[in-house]
């Protein structure tokens, strides 16, 4: 298939030089005219191979720099640290101040905000397809994700003051045993059916977060998606999801604490308008689209200087 896509572009630009040579040529004193309607048909040719070629193998390498960055950068691990040491000042202040009877807990979520899953994301990487429910449950099945930096100790931190955790994770039922051997396995406190719930019928966390709220007072919600914090964040745009951060601003750092995520989320999808099922082109152009960008009248000028 490789290779007649090859084959293709080939064909077409041989169609571009091919026009060039038949297509009717005026010379006067220095110019030469040709026939420019053909010539904008058989780029359009050229372009039209050009998108057929941009697979998600191609699109995958957008993951590149997002995962590379969360594998090999200590300033992501930094910033975890410093998350959670700052989880732990919130959570002491609560403990010191807040005479309320009624039992506290932190509801986390868990990938990307208490487990790292940036290997699966890096098989992607070179393979000509993309996140799937049948890749996705044979990476929860291996349990091989390994634990965000300071994850761990604040959770047991708070369990042993005597706060409950609750792990409300949009992970599918078809994982819970690998979620519950991989939670295990870092040293996770309470990982057990009354604490751990993933999703059954929706991806909306409301229910599940109320359900924990009716017998406790939750100190911090903790995500790597706004979703993780509130439903009203979901399906919104760019600009709706920027006013309610904005609307809510006071409620980060003290209420809900975001871990960062560069490699999917919420904010991926509203790049692509929700359109999920678009093609690989379609994605990285409406990525690209949604940039702000630099408008540098100099650039054509100091091109040319270049060439020069």
């Amino acid at each position: 298939m490789k290779k007649l896509k090859n084959l293709s572009i080939v064909l077409a630009f041989m169609m571009v030089f091919t026009v060039v040579l038949t297509s009717p040529i005026t010379v006067n004193a220095e110019v030469a005219t040709v026939s420019a309607e053909k010539i904008v048909k058989a780029e359009e040719i050229v372009n039209e191979v050009s998108k057929e070629e941009f697979t998600t193998k191609k699109l995958n390498e957008q993951l590149v720099m997002a995962t590379a960055w969360m594998q090999a950068s200590a300033e992501y691990r930094a910033i975890c640290y410093q998350t959670f040491n700052w989880s732990k000042m919130v959570l002491d202040n609560d403990l010191a101040k807040n005479t309320s009877k009624m039992p506290r807990a932190i509801i986390v979520d868990a990938d990307e905000t208490i487990i790292d899953n940036t290997a699966y994301q890096a098989h992607l990487i070179d393979r000509d397809y993309g996140y799937s429910s049948k890749t996705w449950a044979a990476w929860m099945q291996d349990a091989e994700a390994i634990a965000i930096p300071g994850a761990v100790e604040f959770l047991n931190y708070a369990a042993d003051k005597g706060v409950e955790v609750f792990y409300v994770t949009n992970r599918k039922m078809v994982g819970y045993e690998g979620t519950v051997k991989n939670l295990k396995d870092l040293g996770f406190p309470h990982v057990d059916k009354e604490h751990l719930m993933l999703r059954v019928d929706t991806s909306n966390k409301d229910v599940r977060r109320e359900a924990v709220k009716k017998d406790h007072r939750v100190v911090l919600y903790m995500g790597d998606n706004l979703n993780d914090f509130s439903s009203d964040f979901a399906k919104k745009s760019i600009e709706e999801r920027f006013t309610l951060t904005d609307n809510n601003k006071d409620k980060f750092g003290t209420q809900y604490i975001v871990l960062p995520n560069p490699t999917y989320g919420e904010w991926v999808g509203t790049m692509y308008n929700g359109n999920w099922g678009a093609s690989p082109q379609e994605k990285s152009d409406m990525a690209k689209n949604s940039l702000r960008k630099w408008n540098n009248p100099r650039e054509f000028v100091e091109q040319k200087s270049a060439e020069k």
